[in-house]
């Protein structure tokens, strides 16, 4: 079949109410990062019901197994992944209403729409009975948002195996077709002295300062990020370091024990996390030396650098896709976050695309998502896997 009439096929068989039905079932289920069992189960749950048999890896979180299921066509080809995420930020949860074409509620542009969309391609393609080699791997996990998860889950699943030849993820990203992206540790920096908090006019003579050494601490950062910035990358721009919060003290007038300091350093493909690691902990130390204070903090990267080939074929297939639905190929851009595509590409080696709907509200009260979009990433997926997958 000609890539138009396999559109319209595909078109036919997105239920534009079955697909809302899912969102909404699973936006219902309040999911807080590292306590998505309840949401895991309801996914199960809804895939069963479906007819898809579904496995439920531990994947190193007991709490809340993964849920996977596969559609295979029985013949040679590439394996192409649906994975995303089920846990949300821990803010106050908003249930689901859909008003005027829209669904709001926690989740649903973060990334349980996403998900859904991603469900109701593989039951279109599954209806259409077009898939002719290769097959799909739907994959959902818990311990995405950081700082309360640490990927640990999907780390666990791409070391057990569980993957395709190509990833999609469908997370708030949809200008851009990202081939790179920076890295990520969130810096939580703690710097302490002996002794209890006293008035300021009672202080010993030679106290250590924690404000002022976390002051030097923030200088020296700052520094590092104004010479990153004479170094950038093509598409992704420099590597950075940020300091977005300082906590000391709990008076004006009284010298604390300890202040902490919390931001980010990101890093571009090619750079070594380990050393960046060691210069990071050296310049600690230069300052605790130097302030008479001990300053402390681990250098955890929360994702790696990426860099994808644009000539690769699951981004070949997706381009064709999306300009066979939308009128044009996405223009080459970089990442502006970090998310399970920069695991799979540097855990793995598996090209991953982060591509979801045009949602708004993440990490908000106020998660939004329009179905329309929501119809559209289905179309979009079930197009690019009927392109992909077959030998």
């Amino acid at each position: 079949m000609r890539q138009q009439e396999v559109l319209a096929a595909v078109r036919g068989a997105v239920n534009r109410s079955r697909l809302l039905d899912t969102a909404v079932k699973l936006v219902e289920v309040p999911s807080p990062t590292c306590d998505a069992g309840a949401v895991s189960d309801r996914l199960d749950e809804l895939l069963t019901a479906e007819g898809f048999r579904v496995e439920r890896p531990v994947a190193n979180w007991p709490k809340a197994p993964a849920v996977v299921t596969r559609l295979t066509s029985g013949r040679p080809g590439r394996t192409l992944e649906f994975n995303g995420h089920l846990d949300t930020v821990h803010l106050p949860f908003v249930p689901p209403r859909v008003e005027s074409g829209v669904l709001r509620g926690s989740g649903a542009s973060d990334m349980k729409g996403g998900i859904a969309a991603a469900i109701e391609a593989m039951r279109a393609i599954r209806d259409t009975g077009l898939l002719s080699g290769g097959g799909i791997l739907f994959a959902a996990h818990d311990l995405h948002e950081g700082p309360w998860g640490d990927c640990r889950q999907l780390y666990a699943l791409i070391d057990e195996g569980i993957v395709g030849d190509g990833v999609l993820l469908p997370e708030y990203l949809c200008d851009r077709l990202a081939v790179v992206g920076r890295g990520l540790a969130i810096l939580e920096i703690r710097v302490d002295r002996d002794g209890e908090p006293v008035h300021e006019v009672w202080r010993p003579p030679g106290q250590p300062d924690v404000i002022a050494a976390a002051c030097e601490v923030v200088t020296r950062l700052k520094a590092l990020d104004r010479d990153l910035a004479r170094r950038p990358h093509p598409l992704a721009g420099p590597a950075s370091a940020f300091v977005g919060q300082i906590r000391g003290g709990e008076i004006y007038n009284q010298s604390p024990t300890e202040c902490w300091i919390y931001g980010t350093r990101r890093w571009l493909p090619g750079e070594s996390v380990a050393e960046i690691g060691r210069q990071y902990q050296a310049m600690l130390s230069e300052v605790a030396e130097a302030t008479g204070t001990r300053v402390s903090s681990d250098f955890v990267m929360r994702r790696d650098a990426f860099e994808m080939d644009p000539a690769t074929p699951l981004v070949e297939a997706f381009q064709a896709s999306h300009q066979a639905i939308s009128g044009a190929r996405l223009p080459l851009g970089a990442k502006p976050f970090v998310d399970d595509g920069n695991a799979f590409a540097a855990r793995a080696g598996i090209p991953a695309i982060t591509h979801g709907p045009l949602a708004r509200g993440a990490h908000t009260l106020d998660e939004r998502v329009s179905v329309d979009e929501l119809v559209r990433v289905a179309e979009l997926y079930a197009l690019t896997a009927l392109t992909f997958c077959p030998a």
